[in-house]
């Protein structure tokens, strides 16, 4: 009598007002999907089939990769990593003009290769280059618009908490995912440095010239970043060459930076302690969310939302490029007044079929609904790095972030389109290394 799609799309509208209300993710979508499961199947089978979803998630081989990864980024925060990365970008860029800003960005690439989060590359490279940037005289709006922009580089750079967890709901392959992500993080870093390279251009004042750093002084800094930077290469291009499961290479991360840690002496038991902590903290809460949106994902399947909404797009007959665009507007839409992986949990069950139907892969709805995450983490007024750029510089008007970093958000909106019209952006690396 409910299992039907009315009742989905009713489920989703409760999700969202929950959402809204501020009720923690994982706790929204187990309560809707429970209970819309209960309505449908009955008390008992929606608990057994609930009870089923958690065990099998809580067991499976690859969820490992989450918790090792995130452990592997608490151990190279001991280490000092954003400093240092940070340190070795602006000695050799630091020279040119708007030279900190391409530091920035560098610096939360490499940052984010190891850390995986936007919010948290955002604050760490934050703190570190702001000051630098604001010190040697770069406005304001350019300083804090480069490192919003640039934290979320967190999301897309290999390894990536946002796309194991996709590739855990859509059971797709984790290392795939990685290595689809590599081109368009690639590429979404050329596109902020021609975004700096063009406001500097046409502004020069935003952005002085800094001292010339020696060869000496240049190598003393690449030296404290080459043992971090060769590690996440193994890591990578491990996974990405086949040589090693994303589990065996997150395992083989996380005994790399214990030794790195160990070896500038930043090793101690309160040091662990702090680390453990923060990640069985980190990992349980995102645990809780995929088992979650797991049940809700099935809540959806059983009252057949996402078939409906298939034939609903199929009977338009708009072309596999309309319907992207279509799709790629509602995630920014959504992306505005959501969370990033409240975004990817809520719309993926719903979305995906879509998204095949017009021929795409699993594999680069994972790369695209990542971008758009990303661009609802700078998307004015909510997008939550803007929050935390200036909870690190709180004299900086909030306006004055939103100003900094809208140059950097057009450039998103272009870097999405061109994953649509060009999908083999996300597609080309994987099918090479296959």
């Amino acid at each position: 009598m409910f299992a039907n799609a009315a009742t989905g799309l009713i489920g989703v509208v409760l999700l969202f007002a929950l959402l809204v209300a501020g009720l923690p993710i994982g706790a929204a979508l187990g309560l809707v999907g429970l209970g819309g499961l209960m309505l449908i199947l009955g008390i008992e089978p929606a608990l057994i089939k609930s009870g089923v979803i958690a065990i099998d998630t809580l067991t499976r081989y690859e969820l490992g990769t989450l918790p090792l990864f995130i452990l592997m980024a608490q151990l190279f925060f001991a280490a000092n990593a954003s400093r240092d990365l940070f340190d070795a970008a602006a000695s050799f860029m630091g020279h040119r003009r708007g030279g900190l800003a391409y530091a920035a960005v560098g610096g939360c690439a490499g940052f984010g290769a190891i850390n995986g989060s936007s919010l948290a590359t955002a604050a760490t490279i934050g703190m570190v280059a702001l000051p630098e940037m604001r010190k040697r005289g770069y406005s304001d709006a350019l300083a804090t618009g480069t490192v919003a922009a640039g934290g979320t580089l967190g999301q897309m750079i290999p390894p990536s908490g946002a796309l194991i967890v996709f590739g855990i709901i859509a059971e797709q392959s984790i290392g795939a995912l990685f290595t689809a992500a590599i081109v368009p993080g690639i590429t979404q870093m050329l596109f902020y440095a021609l975004v700096i390279w063009l406001l500097v251009l046409f502004r020069p004042s935003i952005a002085p010239r800094s001292d010339r750093a020696g060869w000496g002084e240049r190598m003393r800094a690449l030296s404290r970043i080459i043992d971090m930077l060769a590690l996440i290469a193994l890591v990578i291009g491990g996974i990405a060459l086949g040589w090693m499961s994303p589990t065996e290479a997150a395992s083989i991360g996380v005994s790399g930076a214990l030794l790195i840690s160990a070896l500038r002496r930043r090793l101690s038991l309160p040091m662990l302690q702090h680390a453990f902590g923060e990640t069985l903290r980190t990992s349980g809460m995102i645990l809780l969310v995929v088992i979650g949106a797991l049940v809700f994902s099935v809540f959806v399947s059983v009252t057949g939302l996402a078939d409906a909404l298939g034939t609903l797009v199929t009977a338009f007959d708009l072309g596999p490029v309309a319907t992207l665009l279509l799709v790629a507007l509602l995630l920014l839409l959504l992306g505005s007044v959501l969370d990033g992986l409240a975004l990817m949990l809520l719309t993926t069950p719903i979305l995906l079929p879509i998204v095949q139907q017009v021929g795409m892969s699993p594999i680069w709805f994972g790369i695209f609904i990542c971008r758009a995450m990303e661009i609802g983490f700078v998307h004015p007024p909510l997008g939550m790095n803007l929050y935390v750029i200036q909870g690190v510089a709180k004299d900086v008007p909030i306006t004055r972030i939103f100003k900094g970093v809208t140059p950097f958000l057009l450039s998103d909106l272009l870097h999405l389109l061109l994953l649509i019209l060009f999908p083999a952006m996300a597609l080309w690396l994987p099918t090479i290394l296959e």
